[in-house]
């Protein structure tokens, strides 16, 4: 007996040795496979570098080369250069030094997209439309938005002078300005809704540092103006961040002890699992919006509180990222963002919609319907793997006409919002005057602005196709006619939209962003459903109680 047990432990023995042998066989493998193709790889790079026939950039010819490479895998691995480095880490960190101004390109000039409301520009009366033409001395014209965000930055406390041309004035302004600490808030908008004022609204934008905090600080807001019924938390177009933040939200609604999110990867240490651990702070109904790109850390917290029944999602399917990633520091201020990891939410389901198969170059994959995996909630009801968050009510966003795009790409919009501005010191209405949209309508029409429908480009290739056939042309016209009316149609169709997008845009003018969001609130279908919602707890749990 005790001879078998010892054949036994040696046996065992072996298989662990062996075990441990094989690991590190395919280590030493794929240690020499890095080496020799790196041997290869930089060998070819001096070659070419040094002796091909036409002079190369080096740097841009291994930027090409590392680019190629991360194409391989998936969208989200990426080398982020010495300025995006920069632009990564204040969106991550969540403040910069500067001055509170989000530029942007309109015809060819750097424009001002908007002020940062408190911040050093919006103080001394920087507008949004305003032209940045110099920043201490250095003319914008030719540069990009970005290295013009460079340029307002630096330490805080110093000075730094603006030069900006206004629609409507012969000269130029002249602005000194005090860089300070600009915090970038994630939660954009909070307060209270519904005729009752009983319901309170909190719209996340990002994933950053201080996020759940943030959004704790409102519900307690909220508490101090009155006692609310429930919440609606919009993560619409939300495209995630800082994992732990969405942790540190869902905690705020979820018993200690849960498993809010797990983390699976190829490494050991990106294996990981994140509790909640704090008493729940608000037991009041919950509604979450979501759209098409809410995505990441977005569908971490909406997935959670999906399977674990403690929040009705309501709007559109999400985006389906499931992956994590962290960036790693390299050489020259330079880094990579990689993919470590997928996330797996309560049920034990995983968000990626896209499956990356790696046979050769990087290809996408979306599993079939009757190829994806059901999982159940806390109460029982069927959620499916590889779909993003499905909403637990759908209501779509409504899609933009062809004249309404656009409109918003040519920026018809935000121009005749800077010439309004520049004209009206005021704008105190709570819907759109007839004789703004009139003049708004002038306006276009002395931008001779125009679009090409659908029928319009059939039209011209048959223009194109019966350029010689006799009597063709008659026919051509009157179809030219019958278009020009359906343009007109067309327009009056889409009037109410364009009334809306437009009065929203001249509001963010004198009301700033926050303004902005706050009238939007009053005509966004999907939150007057989510108020309905709370005010109607019973047929909300109807719905997660899966009866």
């Amino acid at each position: 007996m005790l001879k078998s047990r010892k054949v036994v432990i040696g046996i065992g023995t072996l298989v662990v040795l062996l075990a441990g042998v094989g690991v590190a066989a395919q280590q030493t493998d794929i240690y020499f496979l890095i080496k020799k193709n790196f041997n290869i790889f930089s060998k070819t790079y001096e070659k070419v570098a040094l002796e091909y026939v036409d002079e190369v950039d080096p740097e841009m010819l291994m930027r090409t080369g590392m680019e190629a490479m991360l194409e391989t895998l998936d969208p989200y691995t990426v080398m982020y250069s010495e300025s995006q480095n920069e632009q990564a880490e204040i969106r991550s960190r969540g403040n910069y030094a500067g001055v509170g101004i989000d530029a942007g390109y309109r015809d060819g000039k750097v424009v001002v997209m908007a002020p940062v409301e408190g911040g050093p520009a919006e103080k001394v009366g920087i507008r949004t439309g305003d032209v940045i033409v110099a920043v201490d001395g250095v003319l914008a014209e030719g540069l990009q938005p970005e290295e013009v965000k460079s340029l307002l930055s630096g330490e805080v406390g110093s000075e730094v002078e603006i030069t900006i041309d206004r629609y409507g004035l012969d000269q130029v302004l002249d602005f000194t300005l005090v860089r300070e600490r600009i915090e970038l808030s994630n939660v954009s908008y909070s307060g209270l809704m519904g005729s009752q004022e009983n319901v309170g609204y909190i719209k996340l934008t990002q994933f950053g540092r201080n996020s759940a905090e943030e959004i704790r600080t409102s519900i307690l807001e909220f508490s101090e103006q009155r006692e609310i019924d429930g919440l609606v938390l919009d993560l619409r177009d939300n495209p995630g961040g800082i994992l732990q933040e969405a942790v540190a939200i869902i905690d705020k609604f979820i018993e200690p002890g849960i498993t809010a999110v797990e983390t699976r990867g190829r490494v050991a240490e990106y294996n990981q699992t994140f509790p909640t651990e704090q008493p729940v702070m608000f037991d009041k109904p919950v509604v979450v919006l979501m759209s098409n790109g809410s995505a990441s850390a977005s569908e971490v917290v909406a997935g959670a509180l999906q399977d674990l029944d403690r929040a009705l999602i309501l709007g559109e399917q999400s985006f389906g990222k499931g992956l994590v990633q962290i960036v790693k520091p390299l050489p020259y201020n330079t880094s990579l963002k990689i993919t470590i990891s997928r996330y797996y939410i309560p049920s034990g389901r995983s968000i990626q919609s896209i499956q990356y198969t790696h046979k050769g170059r990087n290809s996408a994959v979306i599993s079939e319907a009757s190829e994806q995996k059901q999982f159940k909630t806390r109460n029982g009801r069927i959620v499916y793997e590889g779909r993003g968050i499905e909403p637990d009510v759908e209501i779509e966003k409504e899609e933009l006409s062809l004249l309404e795009v656009t409109l918003l790409r040519e920026g018809m919009y935000f121009d005749f919002a800077t010439q309004f501005e520049a004209a009206n010191s005021t704008f105190e209405v709570k819907r759109l005057p007839d004789k703004v949209y009139n003049a708004f309508l002038k306006f276009l029409d002395s931008k001779d602005f125009d679009y090409t429908t659908n029928s319009e480009q059939l039209l011209e290739k048959l223009e194109a196709e019966l350029e010689k056939v006799k009597g063709a042309q008659a026919q051509i016209k009157s179809l030219r006619e019958s278009i020009a009316k359906e343009k007109e149609q067309l327009l009056k169709e889409a009037e109410d939209n364009i009334r809306r997008t437009l009065y929203l845009e001249l509001i963010s003018r004198y009301k700033g962003q926050s303004g902005k969001v706050e009238a939007g609130l009053r005509l966004d279908p999907q939150v007057l459903k989510a108020i309905e919602f709370i005010n109607n707890p019973g047929q909300m749990n109807d719905i997660l109680s899966g009866q």
